[in-house]
């Protein structure tokens, strides 16, 4: 595990110094009380009505005990023994502390006290270089207003626009390292305007004021709900109401942001919030790869709480794709019930490098869906091109919020199951792209007039133990001209491109993307209506054991209709051979 700490200490010099009683060092702790027995807890005064009702809407109980305060004469007896308590977890019936040793001893005999845990409070040195903040241009180019476009109308604007879903009736909250400018900023006079940025907390300093710490805020809001000064949206959901949280400090990872995380999902909670977004993760200065399983971390079992309570937690994959030390998805990410969103390159529709590959510790699917992991973005002073998983997650938010505008009746996980169902490569999944990019016409259309996908490929059995792929005549049509069935001149598209673009720091602290080269084929005529071009027609495949984990896979881009070949002496019996093109899925079972 990489953790890098900045350790200060006294030099012992042989020069005598004055005498007096030196103060005992802190630290910080977290200690769980053993029960909430006797407390009273009175929903319908605690909750917003909008709380009550989302759990009403999913038939959940109006509160359970972990609702519950923690039992006052229990918090007492902490306060009394300890330094200073920093925050009171009504979920997990814990309060987090300061403490010198001789008071971590007492409070391990007091009678409400379950255990007592150290967490650390250590400084850590930058995740990212500091830098100057982001400041965006008021000029948007012909290339940057293409992909504001191109952003949304990959996961179906039209469609959702059409449907009129646009987030209306859905609370957001963000939680994020700051939302500099966002106060002010052209992009969301709508939100000021119609008075639906309902609260700010910012859970470090312990005050409402949100609007300073960093921009990274206010891209990924912009990526919800922002629009350019000419109407174009560049987020799915312009018309939900907003809760933002400020849980992270720029450039470093400590223990106290996972629990300003779980401070500001209760503080959601009782606000009546329908979704989080997350574009914030936690990986080598706190964990190791083998922890992301989704039960290691304090922040990973807080969304899991936030689920229970009916919220869907939509959370960036992360950026550590080209990091060969790591590589894989973070926390709270890795959580069972949070959708995890990968990045897309908008240029070839394909896992964008630096996005965080899957799977989870513990072998299950990661990412479940992605996203644009390029986009253009609110920042102060105008908008940037900027790159990261922490965009592909609030275009998913938005996006989970029009699809639930639909049906206010699905529960949290409901919409979790429909949203990967939704995706264009479902059910064929993999490490880098889950099932794929969801659709706005999978939850808009009429499903009892969807037509039946038509198979776009057979497998053929064919000598000496050859499983192959062969693309059906009918579907060979590439450019006018049919394929042919061999011409040695099948490309792979392999999940990482052979051109890394440049590492892309953790994410929710990205940097700006590198520019649009000045091309025909990249700065369109700055006249020009923004189209969405055809995703290239790739085939996918993979082979899983019998568990459903996944051996192998890879992206081959169809250049003849003998697209694919395997031994079937390289498989094992109880694997599984599954192929996607054009929307069509199919499986092989080896014997």
């Amino acid at each position: 595990m990489r953790a890098f700490f900045l350790l200060f200490g006294l030099g012992l010099t042989g020069i005598s110094q004055p005498s007096h009683a030196a103060t005992p060092p802190t630290a910080r702790y977290w200690v769980v009380l053993r029960d909430k027995g006797g407390v009273r807890f009175n929903p319908a005064t605690y909750f917003a009505p909008q709380a009550l009702a989302r759990r009403q809407r999913q038939q959940l109980p109006l509160a359970d005990s972990t609702d519950f305060p923690v039992r006052p004469d229990y918090l007492q007896q902490v306060q009394a023994t300890v330094d200073s308590v920093v925050f009171v977890s009504r979920w997990f019936n814990a309060v987090s502390c300061l403490a010198t040793p001789a008071q971590v001893a007492a409070l391990r005999h007091l009678p409400g006290v379950r255990s007592v845990e150290s967490r650390s409070t250590a400084t850590m040195l930058p995740a990212a270089q500091p830098g100057a903040p982001e400041r965006g241009t008021p000029e948007i180019s012909a290339a940057d207003h293409q992909l504001a476009f191109s952003q949304t109308a990959s996961l179906g604007a039209a469609d959702f626009r059409r449907a009129k879903l646009d987030g209306r009736g859905l609370r957001i909250a963000i939680f994020d390292v700051g939302f500099s400018g966002a106060d002010q900023h052209t992009a969301f006079q709508h939100l000021r305007a119609g008075k639906r940025i309902l609260a700010t907390y910012d859970f470090l300093k312990k005050q409402p004021y949100v609007y300073a710490g960093g921009s990274h805020g206010t891209e990924v809001l912009s990526c919800i709900a922002g629009k350019l000064p000419d109407g174009t949206a560049l987020g799915l959901a312009p018309e939900a109401e907003f809760l933002l949280a400020r849980t992270e400090q720029l450039h470093r990872e400590q223990f106290a942001e996972e629990e300003a995380w779980l401070a500001a999902a209760e503080w959601a909670d009782r606000q009546g919030v329908d979704i989080i977004n997350s574009s914030l993760g936690y990986t080598s200065r706190r964990y190791f790869p083998e922890q992301m399983n989704g039960r290691n971390s304090l922040v990973a079992r807080a969304a899991a709480m936030a689920v229970r309570k009916g919220i869907l937690v939509v959370n960036a994959a992360g950026n550590d794709g080209l990091d060969p030390e790591w590589r894989t998805i973070g926390t709270p990410a890795d959580g069972d019930s949070v959708l995890a969103v990968g990045g897309l390159d908008p240029d070839s529709f394909l896992h964008i490098g630096f996005s965080s590959y899957g799977p989870t510790a513990d072998r299950r699917l990661k990412p479940n869906v992605t996203a644009y992991g390029t986009v253009l973005a609110a920042a102060p002073g105008g908008y940037v091109r900027t790159q990261g998983t922490s965009f592909a997650s609030p275009l998913l938010a938005g996006f989970a919020a029009c699809a639930w505008q639909q049906n206010r009746n699905l529960t949290a996980m409901q919409l979790f199951e429909k949203l990967q169902a939704s995706a264009n490569l479902y059910p064929y999944f993999d490490y880098a792209h889950g099932y794929g990019m969801p659709r706005a016409s999978w939850f808009t259309a009429d499903s009892s007039k969807k037509p039946p996908t038509a198979a776009t490929f057979d497998f053929v059995v064919q000598p000496d133990s050859i499983l192959a792929v062969i693309i059906r005549p009918g579907v060979g049509e590439v450019a006018a001209r049919a394929l042919p069935l061999y011409s040695d001149s099948v490309d792979v598209k392999a999940p990482v491109s052979s051109n890394k673009p440049a590492a892309v720091p953790a994410v929710g602290r990205e940097e700006l993307a590198p520019p649009v080269a000045e091309s025909a084929e990249k700065s369109p005529p700055a006249d020009a209506i923004p189209t969405l071009p055809d995703p290239p027609s790739y085939l996918y495949w993979h082979v899983a054991d019998r568990r459903g984990v996944l051996r192998t896979y890879e992206v081959l881009d169809v250049k003849q209709r003998a697209v694919l070949q395997i031994s079937l002496r390289n498989l094992q019996a109880g694997d599984i051979v599954q192929v996607h093109y054009r929307g069509f899925t199919s499986t092989y079972s080896a014997q």
